[in-house]
């Protein structure tokens, strides 16, 4: 990622320095950040339009159709399992998660930019759900909660944030210099763990299937869009030429 970064950047600095005898460095780091905007503007319009099919009788069926498939296989294990995974994806499972991050990124990586970027991830995540959920203002589904829930519904928070936590660590773990079979296992569990507590909020009956998916979809947008902010800000910081 940082090298095709760097390789985008040096093309617009080629393009910059082809149309005028002098611009300033740190342009094109300004022009790739507004491209990054862009991004998100692209994954919000999806987002959008998902949103706006919400009350579509096509949509309705496969929500009905997903969740009845879902809770067909309730069982007091897997009630179990689910429950303690739905757990996992709230506040004090991000809190113990965050603890062990912690640990690893001071005792192993020994950098703590690591454990700041992923919490700014999860809060932009968890504050534009808040955010998303009073403005669209879906009720629950009318089926049997395993769990007690107290906010809307769309788009789910656990979604979102599992995706923008998880999904981010699946990142910086594809990043780190360590052993190849260890990265592999760490990956597969955060996708797993990812799509496990997803699935949690559709087996518990809480969610929609479209609220997953809109939760999902909000969370990657954040996990993109500050992949391509912290690469271009530390591209940024070592460019002798922006001093």
């Amino acid at each position: 990622m940082r090298q095709s970064l760097y390789q985008f950047i040096s093309k617009i600095r080629t393009l910059l320095s082809d149309k005028f005898q002098q611009y300033d460095a740190k342009l094109p780091y300004l022009l790739t950040v507004l491209i990054a905007l862009i991004v998100v503007i692209v994954g919000v319009n999806a987002f959008i339009e998902l949103t706006d099919t919400l009350e579509s009788e096509m949509l309705n069926k496969w929500d009905t159709a997903v969740t009845d498939y879902v809770i067909s296989f309730r069982t007091p294990a897997l009630t179990k399992y689910f429950m303690f995974v739905t757990d996992v994806g709230d506040l004090y499972g991000y809190l113990v998660v965050m603890g062990l991050f912690v640990c690893i990124s001071y005792f192993v990586f020994k950098r703590w930019k690591y454990v700041a970027q992923t919490a700014l991830v999860l809060l932009l995540a968890a504050i534009s759900n808040v955010i998303l959920k009073r403005f669209i203002d879906r009720a629950r589904p009318s089926i049997e909660h395993l769990v007690s829930v107290e906010t809307l519904s769309y788009p789910s928070g656990h979604a979102m944030s599992a995706m923008a936590f998880y999904g981010f660590l699946i990142y910086l773990f594809t990043q780190f210099k360590m052993n190849r079979i260890l990265k592999v296992v760490a990956i597969l569990f955060f996708a797993f763990l990812l799509l496990s507590i997803g699935i949690s909020r559709i087996y518990l009956g809480v969610h929609f299937p479209s609220d997953i998916a809109g939760g999902f979809i909000a969370g990657l947008i954040w996990v993109i869009f500050c992949i391509l902010l912290f690469n271009v800000i530390e591209l940024f910081q070592r460019d002798p030429r922006t001093k």
